[in-house]
C-alpha cells in the first residue's frame, strides 16, 4: 500500500531536481505521473527512471507553463492517459539574476512569467478536471469522493529577500498568495492547496555560477554565505524536498490547506 495508490499527479519541471526526485517519489507510493518539462531530454530521464520502479506509471508532455493553451493540453494529458487528475504540483521555477538597477524588462518578465504566471495557468487549467469534477461528485452524491490537492512552490529567498533576486522574490511570494487565495476558494470541493519553500537545495540553479553556463547558477561568496547560515551546515537535497510535497499530496493532510511550509534545515531568516 502506498500514499497514493490509484492517484494521478501533473508534476511541472519534473526533468531535473526537485521535480524529478518528487516524480520517482510519487510512482514509488503508487502514482501514475505526467512529467512536464521544456525540454524532452531530461523528461525522458525521469520517464526511465519512473519505469524502473513501475513500468507505464508515467509519461511525458513537453512544453512552457507560460502557455495557457499549453497548460489547457497538459492536465488533458492526465485525463487521457489515466482517466482523472487528482493532484498537481507546480514545481517549474527558473531564476535570471541581476540587481534592480541593471535588471532589464527580459529578466524580469521571463522569472514572473515561469514561477507566477504558470502556476496560475497550470491551476486554471485544472477546472475540468478538478474543481468541476469535485463539484459533480457533490451534488450527486452529497461529498466527494476524495481530497484532491495542489502544491506550489514559494522559497526561503522570498521571505527573506535575496539581493539580485527582485523578480524571483516577487513571483514566488506571488505563490504565496495563490496559495491562501485558491485555498479558499476551492476549499469547499475539498481541494488541499497548500505550498513548499525549499531551502537553498542542491539543485542546478544553486551551483556556483563558475560551474554553470552562467545564467542560473549562484555566485560562489554567496553560495557559501548562505550555507553557512544553515543549523545543519549543508544544502538540503532534492529528496527532502519530494518528502514534504508527499505530504501536502496524501491523504495525511487532508485537513490542512492555505498553508506554507518552510524546508530548510532551520535556515536563519529575519
Amino acid at each position: 500500500m502506498g500514499l497514493l495508490d490509484d492517484r494521478v499527479a501533473v508534476i511541472t519541471g519534473a526533468g531535473r531536481g526537485i521535480g524529478q526526485a518528487i516524480a520517482l517519489t510519487f510512482v514509488k507510493e503508487g502514482a501514475c505521473v505526467v512529467i512536464n518539462d521544456i525540454d524532452n531530454a531530461p523528461a525522458e530521464e525521469t520517464r526511465q527512471l519512473c519505469d524502473q520502479i513501475a513500468a507505464g506509471r508515467a509519461v511525458i508532455s513537453t512544453g512552457s507553463v507560460t502557455n495557457s493553451k499549453y497548460t489547457d493540453t497538459l492536465m488533458k494529458t492526465a485525463a487521457e492517459k489515466f482517466g482523472k487528475l487528482d493532484i498537481l504540483v507546480n514545481n517549474a521555477g527558473i531564476t535570471r539574476d541581476s540587481v534592480i538597477h541593471k535588471m532589464t524588462n527580459d529578466q524580469w518578465d521571463f522569472v514572473i512569467d515561469v514561477n507566477l504566471r504558470g502556476t496560475f495557468n497550470c491551476i486554471r487549467s485544472t477546472v475540468p478536471f478538478m474543481r468541476d469534477v469535485a463539484k459533480k461528485e457533490i451534488e450527486e452524491k452529497g461529498d466527494v469522493k476524495y481530497h484532491r490537492k495542489i502544491v506550489n512552490f514559494y522559497s526561503t529567498a522570498a521571505i527573506r529577500g535575496n539581493p539580485g533576486q527582485i523578480n524571483y522574490c516577487a513571483a514566488k511570494m506571488g505563490n504565496v498568495g495563490i496559495t491562501r487565495e485558491v485555498a479558499a476558494e476551492w476549499g469547499r470541493f475539498k481541494i488541499n492547496v497548500n505550498a513548499v519553500a525549499p531551502g537553498f537545495t542542491d539543485t542546478r540553479l544553486t551551483q556556483p555560477k563558475e560551474d554553470t553556463d552562467g545564467t542560473i547558477g549562484v555566485p560562489k561568496a554567496q553560495r557559501d554565505a548562505t550555507i553557512a547560515r544553515i543549523p545543519f551546515g549543508r544544502p538540503g537535497t532534492p529528496q527532502e524536498i519530494a518528502n514534504v510535497v508527499l505530504f501536502f499530496s496524501s491523504g495525511l493532510c487532508d485537513f490542512v490547506t492555505g498553508q506554507e511550509i518552510n524546508v530548510s534545515g532551520g535556515m536563519q531568516i529575519p
